[in-house]
């Protein structure tokens, strides 16, 4: 049997080609817009190895098992098709347990890569053993799915071919964790030798049909064509989404933003993976620096020494109080904040009958301060200055991930909590929460007595 993949002139495929077959690249990512012939390249590597090596294992896996069987499957009949072999005497699917059965006894697994209530930590693919695999739209999975699908590479008939482990995922843009794994070392020059990123394009592909391009333009959204026609990896579409992208990058050129009362808010860690953050804010103009594994007395140490070069008073240092911050807080008697403590009267807010203020409707004193956050960034109302590009990176990918819960619930407005974006983004939002805390001055009600502002 020989096996046909003309790539009509597309390099990219001829790249993914190359690299599939080589003894060193492992993990292979190729995509990152519509119409770059990702389903197709797929199809061909995982069917051509497995008719290669005969008693071996291959897997593609996608979200949703049934977008497998609408979108996949025909993808998967188109390359055989091409490729002159009749499917009916080289291959058969078994639909009862989604096995494409080769007549040389390899074998390709449809999996359901979906997250599933019962099955919370993936063990379903546990024991699954595989030569290589293919992982389809990726950007739609949690990383704990490609975790374990990704253990189960390498451990079927490997040794016995000399072939190494190879996973090849392919995806378009999403700010979820390939986009931390993947995309942003392939950016910054930073990714592993077994790793490689393939960008591929709708102008790669020689085959896309005449005026499908043009299609894309006219039916795409600004933000839609920039990710799944122009490739580009740093928009965000997520309706969710409270601040928009290209305002956090002027975050650091709105040198228009003008000075006032002077604070200091810090984020604390002690001797871990969390960064220590501080930020000497005039008005919200904001110094942004970060520590590393220092103990406590030198953390509060860091932050009187902010507040002496304010001068400035106790009252006008808030430090994140939930964990470690609370210790320096009683000890200095700074100011403390309370992430999950009730919304608070907003100065702007509403009266009731009585004339007192009503507390707006968040979930809690959090989601509160980061909708603010969100609306004065989207108005050019913040400027930070930052001790390095990497730092300004950090800030970028944090505060992209400031997200309304439950978008269309009528229950109070909230974010997404610090345990899913840590997920996302592999690290807590330090950064992030250290700038929202500033809100929460500006939030208080001033108190007044006989003409004075307190």
């Amino acid at each position: 049997m020989q096996l046909k993949f003309d790539t009509h002139g597309n390099e990219k495929q001829k790249e993914c080609w190359r690299k599939w077959a080589d003894k060193t690249t492992t993990e292979i990512n190729y995509g990152g817009a519509k119409g770059g012939a990702k389903s197709y390249t797929g199809a061909a590597l995982i069917f051509s190895s497995a008719f290669m090596y005969p008693g071996t294992h291959w897997f593609i896996a996608r979200n949703k098992l049934s977008d497998l069987v609408r979108f996949t499957i025909p993808t998967i009949n188109e390359f055989f098709g091409n490729s002159g072999i009749d499917m009916s005497k080289h291959i058969k699917f078994n639909g009862q347990y989604n096995i494409y059965e080769c007549d040389n006894k390899s074998k390709v697994f449809l999996l359901d890569a979906a997250y599933m209530p019962s099955d919370p930590l993936y063990m379903r693919f546990g024991s699954m053993q595989f030569t290589g695999g293919w992982g389809e739209e990726v950007g739609e999975w949690d990383e704990a799915a490609d975790m374990n699908l990704q253990a189960g590479i390498g451990r079927w008939k490997n040794d016995d071919y000399g072939i190494p482990a190879k996973y090849l995922r392919t995806c378009n843009p999403s700010k979820n964790f390939m986009y931390r794994k993947v995309y942003k070392p392939f950016r910054d020059g930073t990714l592993k030798d077994y790793q490689c990123f393939i960008q591929a394009l709708p102008q790669d592909n020689k085959m896309l049909p005449s005026g499908y391009i043009d299609q894309l333009n006219r039916i795409l959204s600004t933000n839609e064509k920039k990710r799944l026609l122009n490739g580009d990896w740093e928009y965000d579409d997520d309706p969710a989404a409270l601040i928009q992208y290209d305002k956090i990058l002027d975050i650091f050129t709105n040198t228009h933003v003008p000075a006032g009362t002077k604070r200091v808010t810090c984020d604390v860690a002690r001797l871990g993976g969390d960064k220590i953050v501080i930020i000497e804010w005039d008005g919200f103009r904001g110094k942004v620096k970060h520590y590393q594994k220092q103990t406590l007395d030198v953390t509060g140490q860091l932050v009187e020494d902010a507040r002496y070069r304010l001068g400035i008073g106790n009252s006008d240092v808030l430090l994140d109080e939930d964990g470690m911050g609370g210790g320096i807080v009683d000890f200095l008697k700074f100011r403390g904040f309370v992430n999950n403590s009730r919304a608070i009267p907003s100065p702007e807010g509403l009266y009731d009958e009585h004339g007192k203020l009503v507390p707006e409707n968040f979930d809690n004193l959090k989601s509160q301060c980061y909708f603010r956050l969100a609306d004065r960034i989207n108005k050019n109302g913040l400027y930070l200055e930052c001790e390095s590009e990497e730092v300004k990176q950090w800030i970028i990918e944090e505060l992209e991930q400031v997200k309304q819960k439950e978008l269309d619930s009528d229950m109070k407005k909230g974010v997404v909590p610090k345990d899913k974006v840590k997920e996302l983004l592999g690290r807590s939002p330090d950064f992030a929460d250290t700038i929202m805390m500033r809100e929460y001055f500006d939030l208080k009600p001033s108190i007044k007595f006989a003409g004075a502002d307190y």
